[in-house]
């Protein structure tokens, strides 16, 4: 599989680049139509209306567990562990976290954004798990 695992890798940080520039484009829009200042903002970053808070919370969880995420891959291409399964548990912590995102920054039903926040969970765990028995019993 060789550089495979790092595709999914991409694909996470187009996401976040992607929430970057939604974060920008709607606070632009939020101060252009005045619904907020930059006084109002300045230190208190609650003050922006709800469409620009949730693009930035979203960015933020960005830098939670997908950083766990971005070491597991490397790990596995490292350690020449980014094979079929590795790779496929990869494009599918992207894709929960996708549907995440796509909850955060529209309805952002809680309930619904922590099912796939949850599976987005299971799937690094599964990794980890996967990882380590990979190098503990590297004959298996």
């Amino acid at each position: 599989m060789g550089i495979a695992i790092l595709y999914p890798v991409f694909g996470q940080i187009i996401l976040t680049f992607a929430l970057m520039i939604g974060m920008g484009l709607t606070r632009k829009e939020a101060l252009d139509n005045r619904e907020v200042t930059v006084d109002d903002i300045a230190l208190d970053h609650s003050r922006w209306p709800a469409r620009p808070r949730k693009f930035a919370n979203c960015y933020v969880n960005q830098f939670e567990l997908p950083v766990i995420f971005y070491v597991l891959c490397l790990m596995a291409l490292m350690t020449r562990n980014g094979d079929l399964i590795m790779v496929v548990l990869a494009w599918i912590f992207v894709a929960t976290r996708l549907v995440h995102a796509y909850i955060h920054i529209t309805a952002n039903v809680v309930l619904r954004r922590g099912g796939a926040f949850f599976a987005g969970f299971i799937v690094v765990a599964i990794m980890t798990v996967l990882m380590l028995v990979r190098l503990l019993f590297p004959a298996i």
